[in-house]
């Protein structure tokens, strides 16, 4: 048989047994060759111009940056995320990333590929780079969410993904309840290069955007390791306060 027919055979079979839900309303999709149901791809939020042109987030008609982007000094060169963070996201990302439900990376890497092709400051890189897990929480989780969207959005843009080019040395607290001077405090020296980058523009990928104290870790070590220009693409954008 075929190599393309058996798999074919194999998923079909696995969607009769563990059925593809959207992401969105997680319902059992109609369809389990689509990545979201009818309904929701209707009404699907995008983040759309005018935004930030440092961060993504929407800003008023007439305005460049943000408020947040005018008050503070970013590393990173600039970015992209596709929707706004809500409870919707809230929880269709809490399933991707804790329940199991690793299909909804599909849909997330699909969109954000969109974004990033749509983009000509993003669509020109040439290297696409996850924000690591430490080796434990990993292990806890099961996989990098990171990752899994990062190797997907590299195949649709055509460029090479790299999965350890960064590592992370050392645990830190969730981010979620910190402030952003703790933030940056907690993520000081947990993250190391593992490969030369000298002249290389890197696409980093997360699945939320929340006051940019991640990304600002990542470029600087990025910057230090030689790369010449780092930008990031995120599912979901948190509104600034």
């Amino acid at each position: 048989m075929p190599g393309t027919e058996l798999t074919k055979r194999k998923h079909g079979l696995l969607n009769i047994l563990y059925p593809r839900c959207c992401p969105v309303c997680h319902r059992i999709l109609p369809d389990q060759t689509s990545l979201v149901c009818g309904d929701c791809a209707q009404n699907l939020p995008f983040i759309r111009s005018p935004f930030c042109m440092k961060c993504g987030t929407p800003v008023a008609q007439g305005e460049e940056y943000c408020r947040d982007c005018r008050r503070s000094e970013h590393v990173f060169d600039c970015g992209r995320g596709v929707f706004l963070y809500n409870e919707t996201w809230k929880k269709s990302i809490e399933k991707y990333k804790y329940y199991g439900c690793r299909e909804y990376g599909d849909f997330y890497a699909e969109l954000m590929a969109r974004c990033a092709l749509g983009d000509r400051r993003i669509r020109g890189m040439d290297l696409v780079i996850p924000v690591p897990l430490h080796e434990r929480k990993k292990r806890i989780r099961g996989f990098n969410q990171s990752w899994y969207l990062a190797a997907r959005i590299a195949g649709k843009m055509g460029i090479p993904a790299a999965e350890t080019a960064v590592v992370k040395v050392r645990e830190t607290r969730s981010q979620k309840k910190l402030s952003l001077s703790e933030r940056r405090r907690n993520l000081s020296a947990a993250y190391e290069v593992t490969e030369p980058l000298t002249g290389r523009s890197v696409l980093v990928v997360d699945d939320i955007f929340t006051t940019g104290s991640t990304m600002d870790a990542m470029a600087e070590i990025l910057y230090r390791a030689g790369a010449d220009r780092v930008c990031f693409l995120t599912f979901c954008v948190v509104p600034a306060a």
